[in-house]
């Protein structure tokens, strides 16, 4: 039992070794000189499309068993020797352009990929043709398209149209231009040839003439150096005496000068005297002057103060004056206002005792009519009664009546009442005030003061106004 257990240990430790041995084999380091290039399921590109490899270059990538493999594409520059001959050029020329080109795989992303599926699995030789091969025919297009003196002369124009031309071809299988070198151009013509005669023939008359012109230049250069020297030799000797010449005027000169300035200097002497003079007598005027603008000044400010300390004294005193008869009307004001406010509380209390008084009384005086307010108020009107006839009384007293004449039969009305009450109820219940003043008051007035006109036409009641009677049976009242 122990001994199984042991060898399941041990292969499980062997088992596990050998994993960890393949991962490690299969986990493949770039070298800087190499392109690893890793194909099989390597995933999807950009546009979502599966990918035929992925290079990797100073790097490491992890090889996954059975679904993917690798290879390595070598950066070992390629050098090719292009001997191209009978090239057409432009001029319809054949040309000879014996030439050296370096190339190599290129190490940007897209080329890279692209020298993956073109060069994965060529030789050196292989690769070295296929370039050859369109460095030719890129090489005669170029030509083509150039003159003679431009291939022979501006060789940097040609290798530049040569680079560009090769080097975006080459970048299609995955290759970059690293150099180029073109050694010689031949043509069979000897037109180059002739050029570099005619070129060499002009570069020696050039300098024929340059030497010619050397030796005219240098013969007259020799004249005027001594037609120069005796012109020199008479200006100096001019310019010797005019020197003499103008020393004596000069020095006659200075001798007036020195006089004038001397006259000058004098009269300056004498007019500065005198203008210092003038200036202290108006130094001495402006000071006098100030000197009163001064005391004029302290006077006129003496006055102003002795103003403005008066208006200012008056100015406190009427404020004073004013603030007192304010006060006073102030105090005015408010003893007069106490004294109103004080009058009117004592008159709202003297009308709150009378209506008191009067609610009081009232209030008795119901208590006395037992409680009813109806008859209370008839009570009060009673006791107001000889007032109120006395107004009546004042309102027809002047009224001129000259004669009332009555016919009257006693018992007219078949109850014993004679028609002369009726005709005095009548006359009463007729005044509309007097019955107004009892209505208003709750009352009424008494039977025998309103009358029964209505019930009494049965009795053939008559009364009559005349103004002359014609019978003895009346009575006559005036």
């Amino acid at each position: 039992m122990d001994y199984t257990f042991i060898i399941l240990i041990t292969i499980i430790a062997v088992v596990i070794f050998v994993t960890i041995a393949a991962i490690f084999k299969r986990y493949k380091r770039c070298p800087s000189d190499k392109i690893l290039v890793v194909y099989g399921k390597v995933g999807k590109g950009s546009d979502g499309a599966f990918t035929s490899s992925k290079c990797i270059h100073g790097g490491a990538a992890f090889i996954l068993p059975v679904f993917q493999s690798f290879e390595f594409l070598d950066l070992t520059p390629i050098s090719i020797e292009v001997n191209l001959t009978n090239a057409l050029s432009k001029q319809n020329i054949r040309v000879d352009v014996p030439s050296r080109f370096t190339v190599g795989i290129s190490t940007e992303r897209g080329i890279m990929t692209n020298a993956a599926e073109r060069l994965l699995g060529l030789q050196l030789e292989e690769i070295r043709e296929l370039a050859k091969d369109i460095i030719f025919g890129q090489l005669r297009l170029v030509i083509a398209t150039m003159d003679i003196e431009e291939i022979n002369t501006d060789r940097d124009k040609f290798l530049a149209a040569v680079s560009s031309n090769v080097e975006s071809e080459l970048k299609k299988i995955g290759l970059r231009l690293i150099n180029v070198n073109v050694t010689d151009i031949k043509d069979e013509s000897g037109y180059i040839e002739a050029l570099g005669k005619e070129a060499a023939a002009k570069a020696i008359n050039d300098a024929k003439k340059t030497v010619a012109e050397k030796n005219r230049d240098g013969s007259i250069g020799q004249a005027n150096a001594k037609r120069d020297e005796r012109i020199q030799v008479s200006y100096a000797n001019a310019k010797a005496v005019e020197g003499e010449n103008k020393a004596q005027i000069d020095i006659a000169n200075s001798e007036s000068e020195k006089r004038q300035k001397e006259a000058e200097a004098e009269r300056k002497a004498s007019a500065a005297e005198k203008v210092q003079t003038a200036k202290a007598l108006e130094e001495a005027y402006h000071a006098e002057q100030e000197a009163e603008k001064a005391r004029a000044e302290r006077e006129r400010a003496t006055k102003v103060a002795d103003v403005l300390v008066r208006a200012e004294i008056d100015k406190q005193r009427i404020e004073i004056e004013a603030e007192a008869e304010a006060e006073k009307l102030r105090r005015q004001a408010k003893g007069e206002a106490d004294g109103k406010l004080a009058k009117m509380k004592a008159e709202a209390e003297g009308l709150m005792q009378i209506l008191s008084k009067q609610a009081e009384g009232f209030e008795r005086l119901v208590n006395a009519s037992g409680g009813d307010s109806k008859d209370a108020v008839t009570l009060m009107i009673a006791d107001k009664l000889p007032e109120l006839i006395e107004k009546q009384v004042e309102a027809i007293k002047n009224i001129k009546i000259d004669k009332v004449t009555v016919w009257d039969t006693m018992g007219g009305n078949g109850k014993g009442t004679p028609s002369t009450a009726n005709f005095i109820s009548g006359m009463l219940k007729s005044l509309p005030p007097f019955e107004d003043v009892f209505n208003m008051a709750g009352m009424e007035l008494p039977n025998y003061l309103k009358g029964k006109a209505k019930e009494d036409n049965e009795d053939n009641k008559e009364v009559e106004v005349l103004d002359k009677p014609d019978s003895d049976d009346y009575n006559e009242v005036e």
